[in-house]
């Protein structure tokens, strides 16, 4: 599956648009690391604790974001962002989003072939859903949505 941030896929045609993918999640840092991350700040540089929890919380909604257009049948999403805001003062929301789409890596006879898609398309298929762990370091995280509210995501 591959994920970007543009709207088009260089070297592949989109066959069909399969609509909005998301994951979300909503954090908070122990008051241990709060503590840590405020001496931190004293000195200066980067605070480690953030750091990490950012890093950590953009792989798990990446995951879901993934999963949620695997379970549509989409082997690919476009114009993929990040989205993150303040809940009260101690949580944070965090937000991937993007467009779920079936892709066809275009071979090297057709106009607009790249190195990449030329590969990919002398790939054999794999059926069914690819290996997340080698994607992101984390492993795949359990989601389990409630009822969309106020035309939210749709319930899987």
């Amino acid at each position: 599956m591959l994920i970007v941030t543009t709207n088009e896929i260089a070297g592949y045609q989109i066959e069909s648009v399969l609509g909005e993918v998301m994951g979300l999640t909503v954090r908070s840092q122990h008051i241990g690391a709060n503590i840590m991350a405020g001496f931190k700040s004293i000195g200066g540089g980067e605070i480690s604790e953030y750091t990490r929890l950012v890093y950590d919380s953009r792989n798990q909604v990446m995951e879901r974001m993934w999963q949620e257009a695997q379970r549509r049948g989409a082997n690919a999403v476009i114009a993929m962002r990040f989205d993150n805001g303040d809940i009260a003062s101690n949580f944070t929301e965090v937000c991937a989003y993007g467009t779920a789409v079936v892709v066809r890596p275009i071979a090297t006879l057709e106009e607009g072939g790249t190195p990449q898609s030329v590969a990919h398309a002398q790939q054999p298929q794999q059926p069914g859903p690819q290996d997340s762990s080698q994607r992101y370091p984390a492993g795949p995280q359990q989601y389990s949505p409630g009822p969309p509210q106020h035309g939210g995501p749709r319930q899987y």
